[in-house]
């Protein structure tokens, strides 16, 4: 046994003593308990000294790090004749660790000090790493799973398989090729914005993956809630939400109060607000669109930037419409390769023909 309160004598000593101040700095480094540290250096030790005691031997460990104390050791009961050596020993051998040994009498047998050296070294190497970096995993898990839906910023340090690996707060973070918006390029060392959308619990020797994304309709919805304050407020509700990312979007929104206008609100001044979110998207087009229960003025809302007519219900089973316009709206209705109206018909869930009027 070693304390910390005695002249240390030789190199072990000085290891032991010092342990313990190792533990604290470890733990503060990686911000993790010192007592899931002292949990993961005694396992190690358990599983190095399996090592060394094959006889399955009952084996025990002492480790008081804030004492300098550490011991591992076996028990074994004195007999006459031994039937188990892993768990028995002869009266003869146990007398000559222990004078005045008896039969039936259980005495512990310690790992010589440079063998414990020895397997202390294995355990920190082979096992303490481990440990530690799952409970930092365990520690992020708990931090950010309660954050989904969360915007985050973070610096972009380097692509894996595809993916951007962010830095945030010095967090490794996930924007997957999937979740980026189509045509958008970065350079290390930028600033990006996204939206948390999954945190996976790491499984014994992975990290906890945080995954984040810039094409979802929840990061628009996270955007829009940041920019207008009517709609953090709750004075506007947003319906619903459908996105072509970097080409596209419709919002469906509505007022909770009579005089305020949800979509000059969305706008904003000169269309200060909604273009200061469609230049975060890349520049993809946002449409503020009024929400309605009654399809017609609904899906005639949902077309915009275009004119429309007249909407004339085609089949309420297929939920089917007819959307007429102008020739001049015809192009704008449709939008290139049919995006305007293919959003619309997603937003209201009707689908929607564009015809010309004849």
């Amino acid at each position: 046994m070693f304390h910390s309160d005695r002249i240390p004598q030789n190199e072990e000593d000085v290891l032991k003593i010092n342990v313990w101040n190792t533990i604290l700095q470890l733990s503060k480094e990686r911000g993790v308990e010192p007592k899931v540290i002292v949990a993961a250096i005694e396992e190690s030790l358990r599983v190095a000294a399996g090592r060394i005691y094959t006889r399955n031997e009952d084996v025990q460990i002492t480790f008081k790090p804030e004492k300098g104390d550490l011991r591992v050791y076996c028990l074994k009961t004195v007999v006459e004749a031994p039937a188990d050596a892993g768990r028995e020993i002869s009266l003869p051998e146990a007398q000559r660790l222990k004078a005045d040994a008896a039969v039936g009498e259980t005495i512990e047998i310690d790992l010589p000090s440079d063998t414990l050296g020895r397997i202390a070294a294995q355990a920190a190497k082979q096992v303490l790493v481990q440990k530690v970096r799952d409970a930092e995993s365990e520690k992020i898990y708990d931090a950010y799973a309660d954050r989904i839906g969360e915007i985050v910023t973070g610096t972009y340090r380097r692509i894996e398989n595809g993916a951007l690996i962010l830095d945030v707060n010095n967090l490794d973070v996930v924007l997957p090729p999937w979740e980026m918006i189509p045509g958008e390029t970065y350079d290390r060392g930028a600033q990006i914005r996204a939206v948390i959308v999954q945190v996976r619990r790491g499984q014994k020797g992975q990290e906890t993956q945080i995954i984040v994304s810039r094409s979802s309709n929840e990061f628009l919805g996270r955007l829009l809630q940041t920019e207008i304050p009517e709609i953090s407020s709750g004075i506007i509700e947003i319906k619903d939400i459908v996105r072509q990312p970097g080409e596209r979007s419709k919002v469906a929104v509505i007022s909770r109060e009579r005089d305020v206008d949800p979509i000059g609100a969305c706008i904003g001044p000169k269309g200060s607000r909604i273009l200061a979110i469609s230049k975060e998207l890349g520049g993809e087009k946002i449409d503020i669109v009024l929400w309605s229960p009654n399809p017609g003025a609904y899906a005639k809302s949902a077309l915009n930037p275009a004119r429309i007519e007249r909407v004339i219900p085609v089949s309420t089973a297929d939920k089917s419409l007819e959307a007429l316009v102008s020739r001049d709206q015809l192009s704008l209705a449709i939008g290139k390769k049919g995006i305007n109206v293919k959003l619309a018909s997603k937003l209201t869930g009707w689908k929607i023909a564009i015809k010309e009027l004849g």
